[in-house]
């Protein structure tokens, strides 16, 4: 079982940034490919970028690259998601997964196998 604690979130102006923290609750939390979600009010969960085990690939949506970046430390057994350049629509709440390793980069959801809590952005116009 990984624990996940999203943190990082609130409320910011259409242009700017947050950085949003993952923390796991397991060292063997290096062995999993990590993900970022998210859901917006009235609409399904979708993928937002994730990172391979390792951290050596990254993966995005089409709607976020060039503006979020996801890494991982795992040492400190945390996963960020740097989100730059905000818009009133990317309001939503951010949950972190976990998968297995194999999985890395899947943006299905039903290949992460730990979720977190989620952490509420709010992007202001």
């Amino acid at each position: 079982q990984v624990q996940l604690v999203e943190s990082g979130g609130g409320l910011v102006q259409a242009g700017g940034s947050l950085r949003l923290s993952c923390a796991a609750s397991r060292r063997t939390f290096s062995t999993y490919a990590m993900g970022w979600f998210r859901q917006a009010p009235g609409k399904e969960r979708e993928f937002v970028a994730a990172i391979s085990w390792t951290g050596g690939s990254t993966y995005y949506a089409d709607f976020v690259k060039g503006r979020f970046t996801i890494s991982r430390d795992n040492a400190k057994n945390t996963v960020y998601l740097q989100m730059n350049s905000l818009k009133p629509e990317e309001t939503a709440v951010y949950y972190c997964a976990a998968a297995p390793a194999s999985y890395s980069g899947s943006y299905y959801l039903k290949e992460y196998h730990y979720w977190g809590q989620g952490t509420q952005v709010t992007v202001s116009s």
